[in-house]
């Protein structure tokens, strides 16, 4: 997952709070990444097109929004919706409270986002649910709270290194989140899923090291300790591709992160991904992201 993490470029952006009182309901605007909020206090449910029913959330729960769509949190199906961002304007999107003074706090959370690279959707966000949900008295709960709670505070405290603290400590609990995912989901498909899988963990370790070998299937086979036709099957039922179409795959995903990132000439990116001339990586890229190597270039440092 650290190899694919890397190209994903996953940022986690600072907490934030939100307070509310009596009855209340609050429609957040859809994400440019994915976000995600833990429940301190008391209770209220989230929904977003895609749940047949909104979730309920208690204290101790956490939830990842992982598509860029918009999302409810409510106390009651009956409160009038207000747009959250006029709400977080005066704290820079710090904190925000809801709801009549005087009325008893309802629901308190914790909460932040995840920006990504432009890969990101398809290298990881497509092969998860629109939305996880992390209840309390699932084993990384606690953990989850915790980083949670560490992430405000330095927010809030703004010591030296706070920002960089702050950013790693996100990613750990989206790795937590992914986990407790793939723990309840073990029939998934997937890369994902492929790292459940000791034989197909294997050989994805195999060819995230060193992606510019010439593997074989029975190269990668050797690797993961089982025959030929054993791997190319659990591989392709796991994954839902082949040894050697992953390969080509996780190789252009490399190509397409060093063309943004570096450079390198195409030459160079070419020989470091495994293929034996430009003019092949060319052709292997178009086929894959439907775009020159030189295209993808120039458009991603122009958008940046």
């Amino acid at each position: 997952m650290e190899e694919v993490l890397a190209l994903t470029g996953a940022h986690g952006e600072l907490a934030s709070t939100l307070t509310g009182r009596g009855d209340w309901a609050i429609r957040f605007p859809a994400p440019a990444g994915a976000k995600f909020n833990s429940v301190i206090t008391g209770s209220c449910t989230v929904r977003t097109d895609g749940l047949e029913h909104p979730i309920s959330l208690r204290a101790g729960d956490s939830f990842l929004l992982t598509r860029p769509q918009e999302f409810v949190l409510a106390t009651s199906a009956h409160a009038r919706e207000q747009p959250a961002s006029p709400l977080f304007q005066a704290t820079a999107g710090r904190s925000a409270e809801v709801g009549p003074a005087d009325q008893p706090v309802t629901a308190a959370l914790i909460g932040g986002s995840f920006t990504f690279a432009s890969r990101a959707r398809e290298l990881l966000l497509d092969a998860l649910p629109p939305i996880i949900h992390l209840p309390a008295h699932a084993d990384s709960a606690a953990m989850v709270q915790h980083l949670l709670t560490r992430i405000d505070q330095e927010a809030r405290h703004g010591r030296l290194g706070a920002s960089i603290v702050g950013q790693h400590l996100a990613v750990v609990l989206l790795i937590d989140i992914i986990r407790y995912h793939l723990a309840q989901d073990p029939d998934g498909t997937g890369w994902l899923h492929g790292l459940s899988d000791p034989v197909v963990a294997a050989a994805l370790q195999t060819i995230h090291a060193a992606p510019a070998e010439r593997w074989t299937v029975q190269l990668l086979a050797d690797e993961a300790h089982v025959s030929r036709s054993t791997l190319a099957a659990r591989f392709k039922a796991v994954v839902g591709l082949g040894p050697l179409e992953y390969l080509t795959r996780w190789r252009i995903e490399i190509g397409a992160h060093r063309l943004v990132t570096t450079d390198q000439t195409i030459a160079k990116i070419a020989e470091g991904v495994g293929y034996g001339s430009e003019a092949a990586f060319a052709l292997a890229f178009k086929r894959e992201l439907d775009v020159p190597p030189g295209s993808y270039r120039r458009s991603a440092r122009w958008r940046s």
